[in-house]
């Protein structure tokens, strides 16, 4: 077992449909067969999620929303995810959910926070792994699907709900016109946590720090291109959610060794180190760790460092963060 894979981690930037393995989309597709473009052999499931850039990517993954349709599907796929990270020595995730995607096809908004929560309870007693919930507005379906995602989080109030995102496709989807539903979110105690500045430009991030009040930031690797951007990144310790085997496979960057995790870095922006849609990519969070050791330069005390920085960075309860420093320094001087 390798340094990073045996390392306790927490995971801020992953998806819930993004993380559904191979075995789960199979066993999915196999309930749904005769209604769904989703291959279930293995093979063939691999080519499907081989993808020619972010617009493919976005076409791919909306295929995967589309198998769940029941509760039944949501608890499997969330049990699931949660066994997956489990195995990675993920000690605490926030899942990054999106209600609308499956309020639109019928199930209720409470029929959705119930099959989550029950499989967040599950797995905190199978595995010991603590689950929280981002509520993330799918951009591309613009401002009705925020106010469902709003609605969803702020009526039902799941106990697992720790902040409120937007992701989905950067281009065309202005950050501003999302404000009234942040300042909502905020107002009732949600963090701010919107994907920027992964496809497009700096302003997507400057548009998310100044209209959404962002606290975190998913992706945000083109604040590389701007100094002023990575200075008031690192003055206000505002953390990106770095992802680099995505940003490979989107086509975002265009090569591991043009990714700008060093220069962020360097400059002193905080970052933590995450697998976004971790199948989907052919990637987990340990191999992640490895790339960026490589791409850092570090050693083993530089790796467990990081995993420090993800754990502060995160919303997590305050024993639950004392937990798992606590086991990162037992496992980095073992």
């Amino acid at each position: 077992m390798s340094f990073e894979t045996g390392l306790p981690k927490a995971e801020l930037h992953v998806h819930h449909v993004g993380s559904a393995s191979m075995r789960t989309v199979a066993e999915l597709a196999e309930r749904h067969a005769g209604s769904t473009t989703v291959p279930t052999d293995p093979q063939k499931l691999a080519e499907f999620f081989t993808f020619t850039d972010f617009a493919h990517f976005i076409e791919v993954y909306l295929s995967v929303v589309d198998l769940l349709r029941t509760p039944e599907d949501l608890w499997t796929l969330t049990y699931d995810v949660a066994r997956d990270l489990t195995a990675q020595n993920v000690r605490y995730v926030e899942l990054t959910c999106t209600p609308y995607t499956s309020i639109a096809v019928g199930i209720s908004a409470e029929a959705y926070c119930e099959a989550l929560e029950d499989a967040r309870r599950r797995a905190e007693a199978d595995f010991g792994l603590t689950m929280r919930w981002i509520f993330d507005i799918p951009g591309e379906s613009g401002l009705p699907a925020a106010d469902v995602t709003l609605d969803t989080a702020l009526r039902l109030q799941p106990d697992g709900l720790v902040g409120f995102g937007l992701g989905g496709p950067e281009i065309g989807v202005p950050r501003p016109q999302f404000k009234p539903h942040f300042d909502q979110a905020r107002a009732a105690g949600l963090h701010s946590l919107p994907h920027a500045g992964e496809s497009t430009g700096p302003q997507t991030i400057w548009d998310s720090l100044e209209a959404l009040g962002a606290e975190r930031i998913g992706h945000g690797i083109a604040a590389a291109q701007d100094p002023a951007l990575m200075a008031y990144l690192a003055e206000h310790q505002i953390p990106l959610e770095i992802s680099p085997t995505s940003n490979i496979r989107t086509r975002s960057v265009p090569s591991m060794d043009a990714h700008p995790l060093p220069t962020l870095v360097a400059a002193g922006v905080p970052v933590s180190i995450n697998s976004d849609d971790p199948p989907m990519f052919s990637t987990t969070i340990s191999h992640e760790y490895e790339v960026a050791r490589d791409l850092l330069g570090l050693d083993d005390a530089g790796v467990a460092d990081l995993a420090r920085a993800g754990v502060r960075q995160s919303y997590a309860p305050d024993a639950v963060k004392t937990r798992l420093l606590a086991e990162i320094d037992a496992y980095a001087i073992s």
